[in-house]
């Protein structure tokens, strides 16, 4: 590993040794697991002094930085990952993951890492994944970190579908089969997203935000929407109401999977139970599943592996229709 430089892949969690001569530091690619890595401070040489994590003969789909223009101008990255041993010039199904924050970003971490949302996983199925850094993403300056104060759901939803259509005209993305998915703020938009358009054939929603007033009435974080949105709701009802996926539910018709831990605080449950309420009664495809003991992210090993294949065989059904799923309302019981 000699000889390569910064830009090569991310240095994370750098540490000095006490004689500051050396400093160590973790590193992955979209490719490569997390490994551990030692270089001389006076000049990056960086080598591995890791082996933890062997990589099964599996091929990985291609992950690249892409970019486009929203409708106001304002450049928007992301990261598009191709489906394992994609041929150009194909269309594919493309899967659209919004990450949580909403200050969080996307960076070029390995495509393989657990997650509900496991993207190497999903591009060995074939599909394409888009993962963008919305207005609101942290790493882009302080203009684009605050360019959707009291605007969740408008620029950076546009930022998505603006990205969507970039990939249908480059002829990757087949605009009949397309998904969307996205945990805690990730799980608003996604909620968002199926009140405002039905050009997603099925969407996932972890842990989010339906209806803002609500969520900060039980939420841990009472002043977090308030921050964001420059005022209560009873000062300013109208740009809270006009922005929760509850009071523009009607109609929505995306079939639909609420992942939720029972413990968490941060967004409580209620929230996944109001929206799988208004869909139910709507007769929307949904179903809710209840993650016991989980806080605001999953955390034990066994109710991961439910969350991934619980979403693989959501999307497989109703974007590829190769899977049988029921509907309903579950808690999650081991097998």
């Amino acid at each position: 590993m000699a000889g390569l430089t910064p830009a090569d892949f991310m240095v994370e969690a750098p540490a000095l040794n006490t004689s500051r001569t050396h400093f160590g530091f973790t590193s992955q690619s979209a490719e490569q697991p997390v490994e551990a890595f030692a270089s001389t401070v006076d000049t990056f040489s960086a080598v591995q002094v890791s082996r933890v994590q062997t990589l099964p003969k599996v091929i990985i789909g291609k992950t690249e930085v892409v970019e486009w223009k929203a409708p106001d101008g304002k450049s928007i990255e992301g990261l598009l990952t191709y489906p394992a041993g994609y041929q150009p010039g194909n269309r594919v199904p493309l899967l659209v993951i919004v990450h949580g924050g909403p200050a969080g970003v996307f960076s070029r971490t390995f495509t393989g890492n657990a997650s509900p949302y496991l993207v190497a996983a999903f591009a060995s199925r074939g599909y394409a994944l888009l993962r963008c850094n919305v207005r609101g993403s942290s790493g882009y300056g302080r203009d684009f970190r605050y360019a959707n104060r009291s605007d969740w759901g408008g620029g950076d939803y546009r930022d998505i579908m603006s990205g969507v259509d970039h990939l249908i005209s480059k002829g990757i993305a087949d605009p009949e089969r397309m998904g969307v998915m996205g945990w805690s703020y990730g799980g608003y938009m996604t909620s968002w997203v199926i009140t405002q358009t039905k050009r997603f054939k099925a969407a996932s929603v972890g842990a989010g935000v339906t209806n803002l007033m609500s969520f900060t009435g039980t939420a841990d974080i009472p002043s977090f929407v308030p921050d964001y949105f420059g005022g209560e709701y009873w000062e300013v009802f109208d740009r809270w109401r006009t922005h929760s996926a509850m009071f523009n539910v009607k109609g929505v018709s995306t079939p639909t999977l609420i992942q939720h831990g029972d413990a968490d605080v941060r967004v409580p449950i209620s929230q996944g139970y109001e929206f799988y309420n208004a869909l139910k009664r709507q007769n929307v495809p949904v179903t809710m599943v209840v993650y016991p003991r989980q806080p605001h992210g999953i955390q034990e090993p066994k109710l991961m592996q439910d969350a991934m294949q619980r979403n693989l065989d959501w999307f497989d059904r109703w974007i590829k229709g190769s899977q049988v799923t029921k509907e309903g309302h579950y808690l999650f019981t081991p097998k």
